[in-house]
């Protein structure tokens, strides 16, 4: 603890019947100070499985993670790290006798199925499809995908927020202005939310909203769900509270006087999960619950400059500024260009020489609003160009975008004949490159000659004409008839469930030497994630006794359908950690990883402060601020109003997670050839002429 200031070693040793409430701006020392916290509290003698430690969601658990799977730690009981949703789901299946009669599921006596994002999905598509086909959305287009998790959202937001999820229709129709069609579609989004959650009653199906809704609405205010609460966790971490639900809050706010002590952390400005049912304001409102408030003001991360241009930059966003505001022009710089190609040349030029100069990959990262595939391919092929190491994630990318996840994909289908998916030659081709870690161009030779479409047929290398054998390469056709007869046995045996078969491939095959799972460290992340994905279909799918269903089958389907994967921590953490971080905005915010420099992409774009559409939903109406009763409808001053709070926010957050620098690349045209107008840009030209005024 020797890099810790004093008010942070107070609140570490503070008496073990403290309740404390610790504020500041990210990169202040909370987290750090919650860590030692919890270790200073294990090494007091407290009980491990007496601490509970809440966050808004996982990724955020990682620096207390890191200590409790320290080789340092004592052997004893466990820490309980969770998110109240997933408290809620143990409550659910702890309690279920009691949850399922009160909640009215149609048969209480059989055991729950706990839905993930991607099950949740698969039930609503199962129940909207034959409705969009009755003209249920008819004025709207939208990919079904996009659909689905939108409908699904309104539950959340209901469930999160805290009214009933039978007032969603009401509430959006009357916050709305505007076309009348819209309100059809309010109406369809009501009767889709109200059969969803009527089909989960009769097959006891819980998704997010409905376990959130048992654990609040029925078990909370069970004495004895309480009592086991209340014994079984006596001390209480709760981390980035601002970016947490109301539900969550009304529950900790109704504990706090039950816990022997609480340390409560808030990031000020913060509050980047609002479109997710965060609510920054019922956070703080926590303060009231604790003893003691605690602000850190002196920033571990952000030099004096840096702050310096936050802080201007933060004011001319709000429209507040004095026009004294200055900064030291050494921590800003442009990088212009006319084509956005020669923009990204620049940056991934200017990165090298960062690098050369000392500064280590992992302390630069690239930010841009939305991350496509297009620009990031662009972006890591010019970086693998120069031999500099990159990592990139995105929480919203499908598997199905994943070349590795596509390949085993592929190699499930050419396993199963009977599924009658014919992959096409382009996907066998990728397959094989990726698989058989080869080229592109004996990838292609090889499928051409060996692949028949009609039957999924592979022949065996040896019926190739020799002249051909000796292009594709011996050493090639060894591999692929190592994979083709591992392939062609188990079509012979008893088909396995998916995620067994490709368990069973993966490490028989696909992870040997000189194939292509055997290094790639990204790709069998995505290995891992698919499989998990895959598990917890079947799991869902499993109670069912379905006749004509194939599991494997109805996967491929989903992915085919558009259904995004659920949100996991492996796709979250890399093997890399030495390597150039290429993300979008929020998802490195949420990553809370600070950095030396930060290059920012686009910042013309309206990307930055525009919200994406979402017709179905709206992350403000349906809000605990938002109260329908006054009858305020939704106009584009409120728009403006929140998305120069966003912007303002968004900035904050980036910078006082930047060490020393912000490289500005902007392209005359942007990415898709349009003209650079958003507000961060005239943000930053209205900095840049009050400190031409100096």
């Amino acid at each position: 603890m020797t890099n810790l200031n004093l008010i942070q070693r107070q609140i570490i040793e503070s008496p073990l019947d403290s309740r404390l409430f610790v504020s500041g701006r990210a990169g202040t020392g909370k987290t750090t100070a919650g860590v030692e916290r919890m270790r200073f509290l294990l090494e007091q003698g407290i009980p491990a499985d007496s601490i509970l430690m809440l966050t808004p969601q996982r990724t955020m658990q990682e620096p207390y993670l890191e200590l409790l799977y320290s080789p340092e730690r004592r052997a004893g009981g466990e820490v309980t790290s969770a998110t109240i949703g997933g408290l809620a789901k143990r409550m659910c299946d702890l309690f279920w006798p009691i949850a399922a009669e009160a909640a009215g599921f149609k048969n209480p006596e059989r055991a729950p199925v706990f839905l993930t994002l991607e099950t949740a999905q698969y039930y609503m598509a199962f129940i909207v499809r034959p409705l969009l086909d009755e003209g249920y959305f008819q004025s709207l287009t939208i990919d079904r995908n996009r659909l689905y998790s939108q409908i699904i959202d309104t539950l959340n937001k209901a469930a999160v927020v805290g009214f009933p999820h039978t007032e969603i229709g009401a509430r959006l129709d009357a916050a709305w202005v505007g076309d009348p069609g819209q309100r059809r579609i309010y109406q369809d989004v009501q009767d889709c939310a109200i059969r969803f959650r009527e089909y989960c009653l009769e097959h006891n199906l819980l998704d997010f909203s409905l376990q959130l809704e048992i654990f609040a609405d029925i078990l909370w205010p069970q004495e004895q769900v309480q009592n086991y609460l209340k014994r079984t966790y006596r001390h209480l971490i709760y981390d980035n509270i601002e970016e947490d639900a109301p539900r969550a809050h009304d529950i900790v706010r109704e504990w706090m006087a039950d816990f022997d002590s609480a340390l409560l952390l808030y990031d000020n400005d913060a509050g980047y999960r609002r479109f997710l049912g965060g609510d920054a304001a019922s956070g703080y409102a926590l303060n009231e619950t604790c003893e003691s408030q605690v602000e850190f003001i002196e920033s571990f991360v952000s030099s004096e400059n840096i702050i310096q241009l936050s802080n201007s930059l933060v004011s001319a966003i709000t429209n507040q500024s004095t026009g004294e505001e200055t900064y030291p022009t050494d921590t800003m710089e442009f990088i212009m260009a006319h084509f956005y190609p020669e923009m990204l040349n620049e940056v991934v030029g200017k990165i090298k020489t960062l690098i050369e100069e000392g500064t280590p990959p992992a302390e630069i990262v690239v930010l841009a609003p939305y991350l496509s595939d297009a620009l990031r391919f662009s972006i890591a092929d010019r970086l693998e160009k120069e031999n500099i190491p990159w990592r990139s994630h995105r929480p919203s990318r499908s598997l199905r975008d994943e070349p590795a996840s596509n390949a085993l994909l592929t190699l499930s289908a050419l396993a199963h004949p009977h599924w009658n998916v014919r992959p096409t030659k382009f996907d066998v081709m990728q397959t094989l490159m990726f698989a058989l870690d080869t080229d592109l161009v004996r990838a292609q030779l090889l499928t051409e000659v060996v692949y028949g479409q009609k039957d999924s047929r592979l022949s065996p290398f040896e019926e190739i004409r020799p002249e051909m054998q000796e292009r594709i390469t011996y050493r090639l056709g060894e591999k692929y008839a190592t994979l083709r007869n591992w392939l062609l046995e188990y079509r012979d045996a008893a088909p396995l469930p998916l995620d067994f078969f490709l368990r069973k491939f993966f490490g028989e095959v696909l992870s040997q030497p000189e194939f292509g799972f055997h290094s790639d460290m990204d790709a069998v992340r995505v290995a891992s994630s698919l499989i998990e994905s895959i598990k917890k279909f079947r799991n869902a799918m499993e109670p069912f006794d379905q006749t004509d269903f194939d599991m494997g089958r109805e996967y491929l389907a989903m992915l085919e359908d558009g259904v995004i994967a659920a949100q996991y921590l492996e796709s979250w953490r890399s093997e890399n950690k030495d390597a150039v971080l290429v993300a979008p905005a929020h998802t490195f915010l949420m990553m809370n990883h600070p950095v030396t420099v930060q290059f920012w992409l686009d910042p013309g774009s309206v990307g930055w402060v525009q919200r994406l559409s979402q017709p179905l939903t709206h992350p403000y109406v349906l809000s605990r601020e938002w109260d329908p009763s006054q009858g305020h409808f939704w106009m584009d001053t409120d728009e403006v109003r929140e998305e120069t709070d966003a912007l303002a926010r968004l900035v904050g957050g980036l910078l006082s997670r930047c060490r020393e620098k912000v490289f500005l690349a902007l392209a005359d045209l942007s990415e898709s050839g349009m003209e650079q107008r958003g507000s961060l840009l005239r943000a930053f030209q209205k900095v840049l002429s009050l400190q031409g005024q100096e």
